[in-house]
């Protein structure tokens, strides 16, 4: 029973259709149910609700084979009064999200935003339960199509309207399967003077005069069973006369299934009527007398949508193959340049023959060995290799014929049969003049797809490139290069990367649409040559791969086949798997930046599929782009590696262990780490006792500023141990960074020496110069400076700095930091000496690394912002002696 609160499901409707499938519990079903549903609904004519049934179907199916780990049956069904789609799964968990004053949560939950889509997407919806089994179902309403128009002409003067009595006549003739009439309607008597009674039981071909038209060899009988046909024939009435009439042919079936042919009639000069609007050739540039007569090929092919290719394409092979009663049927597209044709629609041919594989137009020597003209191959056995596209098919004899546009190549048309000799110049005839017929019609849907093509390859490219200017990360921009291949370009795909010209190509990246075949993929292409880095531009086929995929494949059979194998699990089937998924065609695009190849671009598709030319030119412009952006983040990932190699040699490389005295130093450099930050410190002894230790900023950042504080850290250290104090010290660095001239930078600087005492106290000599003061905490919670400001360096020759001595007792701290930390701000907030020494008052008792890291806190709560400078923290502590 249903949950209450929900709609129960109702079966009032008329089933009129019903189709089901039952999908795996993994992550590849979730597509393939999508899949399975649209196909489905798009097969019903229902494309106006295919998106909505689809989104909720994802959800629901994702629900099932993800988080309750079961398979999914899904059921759709067609009524009189919508759609209904049912998915279960095994697990009858008895939880609805929603009921009668209750919400499903939020829509951020990953479980149960299915049943959210539901009740804002499907007219009704419910979930019913059994012991084993939950079904989620909902149902959409059809949209009521709206009154359209199909065709449409010109408003015309009154004198140029079609002539017709004061009554039209529509005569309404049934024939059933065996071509007889089964109904004759009171106009059909008007018009022709038989009675029902007269004609019924009777076949069709005994009253109506049928053409002979040169070239098309469709008879009466043949017309009848086509699933729709118009054209003109004759009538012959009880008088004797043979009436012109204009003929619109419908195949039907009835109730039990039974089919028959619904022919309308009408005398010929009242054939606007009920003639479809054509299309006027090139050469029927004229008025409307122009167009005098259907034509039953193109007819038949019927009014597709100005966007269907792929289906005026496959109807139009389907029904040359009928015309000339052969075994297959095949129609390719010229390129632009006129090379190449490439397999567009077949119908009889194996799978081997799919589209978009390319033939070349030239493939002999003589007239019979171009696209260009018609040809008739009475046996293929005799001259191999005449139609590449039909080798090992069994195909014998083949005409085919050129489609041809104001005098340019822009298709072939082909019928073959595995006969000999079944075709002649008669049967050439025939379908040139078919090709003739619909040569426009093709070429007007290639170039609207050809359009539609270049406004999406436009928007993809754009977002492409937005994609790959978001990021200089190397690994990042590798996957999003395999991700936007993948599946829109191909169905898988592989980077190969090199480092430099001496250097061979590297797997660095693969990705494959269906991630359980990705380790596979990735250890057949580990286990050939990578291709050769031609800087060629354009795509290459690489046969490489499908090769070692079509050897792993035999070897797995016969270990099979040979017992070795053993199970299943055993990994054959990967190996098979891999192999079909690899086998296709692979081509290797060159990565091509600033005139250096800098790795490929390898796509590839399953087994014999072939990649289209607009396709693989989409895919040339995106290798481009991706090339510059690997290139950059390159660039990118040498300089952050420098700067942050040049940064590290401005530290020390460690911290000297001081007896008796803790210390704890913290440094956080700003910005994306490609710049050298202007903060340092450094800790060094200078004499058997005595230490020296410094912090300091130098204005700005970037190499001039890492030219300075290099020069500051090693002149501090070298001019320290060579014995002078700290004034002498700092004077004598002053000297220094004035005689750098133009490049030379103000350094805020705080230097001292520590010498610790037998007593356990350790008594320090400081210089703050133009630095951030340094702050003492004592052990009753005391914060004081513990030196005064004094000029900062490199800005005035003449400096009289003086130094000043602090004693730090046991417990007692001394906290030196940068101005990243007391700038820190918060719009108009800053931090300030102040705000650190309130900080500083709540650490007492702490150690000195707890005392660097409660300040690093303190200064990263105190903005939401990331940091804008860069930041050092020197803790140093005098430890309690422990008492025994």
């Amino acid at each position: 029973m249903a949950e209450p609160g929900v709609e129960t499901r109702t079966r009032s409707s008329v089933i009129t259709a019903r189709a089901a499938a039952t999908f795996e519990p993994v992550g590849r079903s979730v597509a393939t149910a999508r899949a399975f549903v649209r196909d489905t609904l798009q097969g019903w004519g229902h494309s106006e609700i295919v998106d909505d049934a689809v989104v909720l179907t994802s959800e629901l199916v994702t629900n099932a084979v993800i988080h309750a780990g079961t398979a999914a049956d899904v059921l759709c069904l067609r009524g009189d009064d919508g759609i209904r789609i049912e998915v279960a799964d095994r697990y009858p968990e008895r939880e609805i999200p929603l009921q009668h004053g209750r919400t499903m949560g939020s829509p951020d939950r990953e479980n149960g935003r299915g049943l959210l889509l539901c009740a804002a997407l499907a007219t009704r919806w419910g979930v019913d339960y059994s012991p084993t089994r939950k079904h989620v179902w909902f149902h959409l309403d059809l949209p009521e199509r709206p009154v359209g128009t199909r065709s449409a002409g010109p408003v015309l003067p009154d004198p140029l309207l079609p002539l017709a009595d004061s009554r039209v006549r529509v005569a309404v003739v049934q024939i059933d399967g065996t071509g007889a009439i089964s109904a004759w309607n009171e106009d059909a008597e008007d018009l022709f003077g038989y009675g029902s009674e007269q004609v019924t039981g009777k076949p069709l071909g005994d009253f109506a005069a049928w053409p002979h038209t040169p070239g098309i060899g469709t008879g009466l009988a043949e017309a009848l069973r086509l699933s729709r046909w118009e054209g003109s024939y004759g009538i012959r009435c009880a008088d004797g006369r043979v009436i012109p009439v204009y003929a619109s042919h419908l195949r039907v079936r009835d109730a039990q299934g039974e089919p028959s042919t619904v022919c309308l009639l009408v005398r010929e000069h009242e054939r606007a009527v009920l003639q479809t609007p054509q299309r006027p050739s090139a050469s029927e540039s004229g008025g409307p007398e122009s167009r005098t007569t259907a034509d039953p090929f193109e007819v038949f092919i019927g009014s597709p949508a100005p966007d269907d290719l792929d289906g005026l394409l496959q109807r139009t092979v389907e029904r040359a193959r009928d015309m000339l009663d052969g075994d297959s049927a095949f129609l390719l597209l010229a390129t632009d340049d006129e090379t190449e044709l490439e397999v567009r629609a077949t119908t009889g041919l194996p799978s081997a023959r799919q589209r978009f594989a390319r033939v070349p137009v030239e493939t002999g020597a003589s007239r019979y060995g171009s696209a260009r003209m018609p040809a008739v191959h009475e046996d293929l056995a005799a001259v191999p290799g005449a139609v590449p596209l039909l080798e090992g098919t069994g195909m014998r004899s083949v005409v085919t014929v050129p489609l041809k546009v104001e005098g340019r190549l822009t298709g072939s048309l082909g019928v073959a049969a595995e006969t000999p000799n079944r075709y002649s110049n008669e049967e050439a005839l025939r379908l040139q003049f078919a090709a003739d017929r619909i040569a426009l019609a093709v070429e007007s849907a290639r170039l609207g797809e050809l359009e539609r093509l270049r406004r999406g390859s436009l928007s993809f490219l754009v977002e492409a490139s937005d994609l790959l200017a978001g990021t200089l990360d190397r690994d990042q921009t590798l996957a999003l290069m395999a991700q936007m291949t993948v599946p829109t370009l191909a169905t898988w795909c592989a980077v190969y990367t090199i480092a430099d010209q001496s250097s061979d190509p590297y797997l660095s990246y693969v990705l494959h649409e269906d991630e359980d075949l990705i380790d596979g993929l990735k250890d057949l292409l580990s286990s050939i040559a990578p291709p050769d880095p031609v800087p060629t531009p354009g795509a290459r086929v690489w046969t490489a791969p499908g090769e070692a995929a079509h050897r792993a494949a035999l070897g797995a059979s016969m270990r099979e086949l040979d017992g070795a194998a053993g199970p299943v699990s055993s990994g054959i089937g990967p190996t098979l798997a891999t192999a079909a998924a690899v086998g296709g065609e692979t081509v290797v695009l060159p990565l091509v930046a600033r005139n250096r190849v800098i790795g490929m671009l390898t796509l590839g598709k399953p087994t014999d599929d072939h990649f289209r030319q607009e396709i693989l030119e989409l895919a040339e412009d995106l290798s481009r782009r991706a090339a510059l952006a690997l290139d950059n983040a390159r660039l990118y990932s040498e300089r952050t590696a420098i700067s942050r190699s040049l940064q590290r040699s401005l530290l020390p490389p460690g911290l000297p262990d001081i007896p008796g005295v803790e210390v704890d130093v913290i440094y956080r450099a700003a910005g994306e780490g490609n710049e050298v930050g202007g903060d340092f410190y450094d800790l060094f002894p200078i004499r058997d006792g005595s230490y020296g230790f410094a912090i300091g900023d130098v204005c700005g950042t970037g190499p001039e500023a890492a030219a300075v504080t290099g020069l500051a850290r090693h002149a501090l250290r070298l001019l320290a141990r060579e014995g002078f104090g700290g004034p002498a010290v700092l004077e004598r660095l002053n000297a220094a960074i004035l005689d750098e001239g133009a490049r030379s930078r103000f350094l805020t600087l705080l230097y001292g020496e520590m010498r610790p005492q037998e007593d356990g106290s350790a008594v320090l000599k400081v210089v703050c110069a133009g630095h951030p003061l340094p702050l003492r905490l004592s052990q009753d919670g005391t914060v004081r400076p513990a030196a005064d400001p004094q000029p900062l360096l490199g800005v005035m020759d003449d400096l009289e700095l003086y130094e000043q001595t602090v004693t730090l007792d046991p417990g007692d701290v001394l906290l030196c930091v940068t101005d990243g930390v007391t700038e820190r701000r918060e719009g108009t907030r800053m931090l300030g000496d102040d705000g650190l020494t309130e900080v500083l008052r709540t650490c007492t008792g702490l150690t000195a690394g707890a005392v660097a890291a409660r300040v690093l806190r303190a200064v990263e709560r105190f903005a939401q912002e990331p940091a804008s400078d860069d930041m050092a923290i020197l803790a140093l502590r005098i430890p309690e002696p422990h008492h025994q």
